[in-house]
């Protein structure tokens, strides 16, 4: 749509959430002009740090991500859920500014978190070389003050057992010039006694400095806490009302896990909080979606604290008296006529880079180089995109001729390393070439040899991937219409919850990616197989 047509189009009614459906966690939103923006975490995948274009706060184009290769971010080896968390995209002086968190770590109440910044004069870059900040704790995120000075807040880690380890927010000067932090870091907010503070925001109105913060882990005790004191340093007191938002202790909301907020302010001085939800299958039950950007109506008298409606999550929300600019709809088939992946798709633990992702070679084809195992972290090829809705589908033809059984390609419904369902082209003992299917149940490999399908003869064969709510099922298409595999697979598995593993109080694993659709290819012995995909098509039903 152009600009002419959507200044008389007709203003947009209500905003529907999630705004960001599938894995979209973390949301920092960001105003400029007549522009917003919405910074998204990406943990182990790139391009690192999704955003989201909107003009009216009701319809969102994908942007891509900013942090697309390893000049700005390294991801190999980065264990499952670590990487990308909670960014900060601010706008101060003509220039945008993008805070975010690589973790390493998160046993024994270590996190190793490093925190980085770069700088561009516009969303799409260039970007500059990463500003290398501390690593106290995560979730940082900038403040740009009235008088011009910049600060740097973030959640403050305690490694030493027996303290807390989310020991309050933080925060250290930013020398803009200079380009480093200056002074000593003073604890700013120690939290309430729902503990887990984090991702902190602060804003500045009416002569008040209002702090937002996550709390309470970000899963079903999540919510949104606001503090505020006359001085940048405090003390900072907490709303009397309690927390401006949560799902805790409603679980016949549809959505579920609402915490870790920002706000924006319109054009016309309308408030409104992005946030983070989750949509279980039931009554807080597994979250297939993973982690989903919602968002919010804030009202906020002068001189008051900011209200929502009952402080729940609203499935739909007024939007704002802006325009309504729709975009043009994002094409069910990518046909892979453009040398570079488009904005929805994403690579994981390694950026698309030539070397083995391929769109030059063969025009119109996708070519993917095989990489490592499902359990590799150096150098896995994985291309896939977000499950946006509980009943969908990614369909896909492939051209491959596997040497032996460590050469596979096809098409996978995906977790992590160690939750996924994939089915795939090899050659077996005898030397034909077949479909076979694979799962991984928390690392617990299932084959399915009894489903094995003889495909010698098909030098094109086409693949599907199908959510069906809870189960997962899979069809091929040999040249002679598509037939499905008799079987159901588990769909739950490929969720927050099913991934999250505590042991003895410690987590030894975390779940904040949801699920994917993908195009896998795997070269186990390093022998250069690569399989050509000549198109991939998506769609919700």
């Amino acid at each position: 749509m152009s600009t002419e047509t959507a200044d008389v189009a007709t203003a947009a009614r209500s905003i529907r959430n999630p705004v960001l459906a599938g894995f979209h966690p973390d949301p920092s939103i960001l105003r400029v002009g007549d522009d917003y923006y919405l910074a998204t975490s990406t943990f182990e995948w790139y391009p690192g740090v999704r955003v989201h274009h909107s003009r009216d706060l009701v319809h969102w184009r994908a942007l891509g991500g900013i942090v697309t290769d390893r000049r700005l971010l390294d991801l190999r080896g980065c264990g499952d859920s670590n990487g990308v968390w909670a960014p900060d995209l601010t706008w101060h002086d003509g220039e945008f500014f993008l805070v975010y968190s690589d973790v390493a770590s998160f046993a024994s109440g270590y996190w190793d978190p490093q925190n980085f910044l770069v700088t561009a004069p516009d969303i799409s870059g260039p970007w500059s070389d990463p500003v290398k900040l501390h690593g106290h704790g995560f979730d940082a995120a900038l403040f740009h003050d009235d008088d011009g000075s910049t600060w740097l807040l973030s959640m403050s880690a305690d490694w030493r057992p027996g303290r807390e380890r989310f020991a309050g927010i933080e925060i250290q000067r930013y020398d803009r010039a200079t380009r480093r932090l200056v002074g000593r870091p003073r604890l700013l907010f120690t939290g309430t006694s729902v503990g887990v503070t984090e991702g902190p925001h602060l804003y500045r109105r009416d002569g008040w400095y209002w702090l937002i913060t996550a709390e309470g882990g970000t899963s079903w005790e999540h919510q949104v806490t606001v503090a505020r004191s006359r001085e940048l340093f405090g003390p900072y007191e907490v709303d009397p009302q309690g927390p401006l938002l949560t799902s805790v202790g409603r679980p016949d909301l549809r959505l579920q896990k609402a915490g870790h907020g920002s706000l924006v302010r319109t054009q016309h001085g309308d408030w409104y909080l992005a946030h983070l939800v989750g949509r279980p299958y039931t009554p807080l039950g597994n979250c297939v979606l993973g982690r989903e950007t919602a968002i919010q109506r804030v009202e906020w008298p002068a001189g008051d604290w900011p209200r929502i409606p009952g402080g729940v999550p609203a499935e739909e929300v007024t939007a704002p008296g802006l325009p309504a600019h729709p975009w043009p709809a994002e094409p069910a088939t990518d046909h892979f006529d453009t040398d570079h992946l488009a904005p929805w798709w994403s690579t994981l633990r390694r950026p698309a880079a030539p070397d083995w992702v391929d769109l030059r070679s063969r025009p119109s084809h996708l070519r993917v180089h095989g990489g490592q195992s499902p359990v590799g972290r150096q150098a896995p090829s994985l291309v896939a995109r977000r499950v946006g809705a509980t009943r969908c589908a990614l369909e896909t033809v492939v051209e491959f001729d596997p040497l032996d059984h460590r050469q596979l390609a096809g098409i996978t419904a995906y977790y992590n390393t160690l939750n996924w369902h994939h089915l795939y082209l090899t050659r077996d003992d005898a030397g034909r070439r077949v479909l076979e299917l694979l799962s991984s149940d928390s690392g617990r490999r299932t084959a399915y040899p009894e489903l094995t399908v003889d495909a010698d003869g098909a030098d094109r064969v086409g693949l599907r991937a199908v959510f069906d709510g809870p189960v997962v099922r899979f069809g091929y298409d040999l040249g002679a219409g598509w037939q499905e595999l008799p079987v159901a697979l588990d769909a739950t598995i490929l969720s927050d919850e099913h991934a999250a593993l505590v042991v003895d109080g410690e987590p030894a694993a975390w779940g904040f990616t949801g699920a994917f659709l993908g195009l896998w290819v795997q070269d186990l012995g390093g022998d250069g197989g690569h399989a050509d995909f000549d198109l991939a098509t998506y769609r919700e039903f």
